[in-house]
């Protein structure tokens, strides 16, 4: 493996959507250049005034090649560009030996690439965001907690939920409204769910049929499973001597969604990808976030534990945030646990190959401390 590429100080933050937001300012601020790609450099030119950077950062026009044109050794590209798109983005940094960074989940596309990554020493950063993100840094802690309090060695069985959902602060009649890329909602609805349920895997092909009653500080959301869970049994490091009986990652939603949402589901059972796309955009035009709407972004995660000499340990995180006049909740929940990784990858202590968000409870406590104080604020309850 070769040498870690010292990081050149510069970022290029690539797209200006709804998940752009104060992280976007944070790099501005410990950077020593900051280039914001976008469709047209006018488009990029107003998002940073929005958002007060004007002169801080550069607009740039957005096309593959000439962001890699733009690349220097060491350059941090940071992708808010749909989730397909980040293999071409990873492949340009590989060839420009620049580091690369996203809040999406980690593709096979992506995964393909860190052998090339890691031997040119450079970092790859995913799974930094909201959710997949924060959720990760809740999960560890709240593991190595019970470790402590029951005992990794112990037997014992354990129950951990995750959810997270992007919500309307004022509920509306649809009980949702689009504040993240339609399409990717309607497309993680059509995606089959795998997870653990009484000690079991189970795989449900609609997830929303597998909705159900979610209490949380005594309201009521509904949630249902996403993707696959199974795999973050592994990445939690749950203790093997510790038995599941139910173990799940899904999704959140206000009360009366899944009634309200019957029409969507019809034709989520029965559309081409043509239709489904014809679809998300008919659902945004009618329930966009506009700027005078407030989303709220609720993550919940809980963890309890059952010792078979007795002993028993629980504990939960929830995050409960509203939106602003600058800047919506989904933006500032995504954009600065990512800002946070890029100074990471930027001081240099992020090492060369495949991170995450968080992939120890030290380093998890550590960045929740950092984002607790920016202003990403959460609870924390235990009991035993």
């Amino acid at each position: 493996m070769s040498d870690p590429v010292p990081a050149s100080g510069t970022v290029h933050w690539v797209g200006a959507g709804l998940s752009t937001g104060s992280g976007l300012a944070r790099l501005c601020e410990t950077a020593e250049r900051v280039r914001l790609w976008h469709r047209t450099e006018d488009r990029a030119a107003e998002a940073l005034a929005r958002r007060g950077l004007t002169g801080r950062a550069e607009p740039r026009v957005y096309a593959l090649a000439a962001l890699a044109a733009d690349l220097a050794p060491g350059d941090v590209v940071v992708s808010m560009l749909p989730a397909p798109e980040h293999a071409g983005l990873l492949a340009a940094c590989v060839a420009r030996r620049a580091h690369f960074a996203c809040s999406s989940y980690v593709s096979d596309a992506v995964l393909e690439q860190v052998p090339a990554a890691t031997g040119a020493g450079l970092v790859v950063l995913t799974e930094a965001g909201l959710d997949p993100g924060i959720d990760h840094l809740f999960a560890h802690c709240l593991v190595s907690r019970a470790r402590e309090a029951i005992g990794a060695g112990t037997a014992a069985s354990y129950s951990l939920t995750s959810y997270c959902g992007g919500v309307p602060a004022e509920p509306n009649d649809f009980k949702y409204r689009f504040s993240w890329a339609p399409a990717g909602v309607l497309n993680a609805l059509r995606s089959p769910a795998r997870y653990l349920e009484d000690g079991a895997e189970t795989t449900v092909d609609r997830p929303w049929e597998a909705t159900r009653r979610h209490l949380v500080e005594g309201e009521v959301f509904e949630v249902y499973p996403n993707r696959d869970s199974v795999p973050f049994v592994a990445q939690y490091a749950l203790p093997a001597e510790w038995k599941p009986r139910t173990f799940v990652r899904g999704t959140l939603r206000l009360e009366g969604w899944l009634r309200a949402w019957e029409p969507v589901f019809e034709e989520l059972g029965r559309g081409d990808d043509e239709r489904i796309a014809a679809l998300a955009r008919e659902l945004a035009d009618r329930h966009p976030t506009t700027d005078a709407d407030r989303d709220r972004v609720v993550l919940v995660v809980s963890l309890d534990v059952r010792g078979a000499n007795g002993a028993t340990w629980s504990g939960g995180y929830l995050l409960d945030l509203v939106g602003d006049e600058e800047e919506s909740a989904m933006a500032r929940c995504v954009s600065r646990p990512l800002a946070l990784g890029v100074r990471r990858i930027l001081d240099g202590s992020l090492p060369p190959g495949l991170s995450r968000a968080a992939e120890t409870a030290a380093r998890s406590d550590e960045w929740l401390r950092e984002l607790a104080l920016e202003g990403v604020e959460f609870t924390l309850r235990v009991s035993r």
